[in-house]
């Protein structure tokens, strides 16, 4: 069995990144970041098990399926870094290389009451089960967009 959990079809990429200046405040994307021991910087996270919060890309198309839209965006979302090629689920408690940074996937990213006001009734519940992970930094380094997303323990 600890075979099958350790292979992976391909590695991941990055897609998106994304910072919350401040609580409530617009998401701003970026190219390129430097994740430090509390985070992304220019984001208002903290250090620890939250540092850094991840969404799979393969998802979004699911959120916007329980909404009955046509897609729905990561800046909704309000995390961090979107990832896409790879099962983010199937890391937890693993470290990943991100770039020049390593990652150790803590916790699922439940969805936050925000979710409603984003998207409207309903808006919580899709986004139940498809809101991402927490990631606590193990090593800092610079994340730029396309970055290969690869396990490292």
């Amino acid at each position: 069995m600890a075979d099958l959990l350790a292979r992976h079809a391909q590695m991941g990429r990055v897609d998106w990144i994304g910072l919350r200046p401040a609580r409530r405040a617009e998401v701003q994307a970026v190219p390129q970041v430097q994740v430090g021991l509390s985070g992304l910087d220019g984001d208002r996270a903290r250090a620890g098990k939250r540092a850094v919060t991840l969404i799979q890309a393969e998802h979004l198309p699911v959120i916007a399926g329980v909404l009955g839209v046509d897609a729905v965006t990561p800046d909704a979302l309000r995390r961090n870094l979107l990832i896409s090629g790879i099962n983010l689920g199937a890391l937890k408690g693993r470290e990943i290389a991100v770039g020049g940074a390593v990652l150790r996937l803590t916790v699922i990213c439940a969805p936050c009451s925000r979710m409603e006001e984003t998207f409207g009734f309903g808006g919580y519940n899709a986004v139940r089960g498809h809101g991402g992970w927490c990631a606590e930094v193990v090593t800092p380094g610079l994340v730029t967009r396309g970055d290969v997303v690869r396990v490292v323990d």
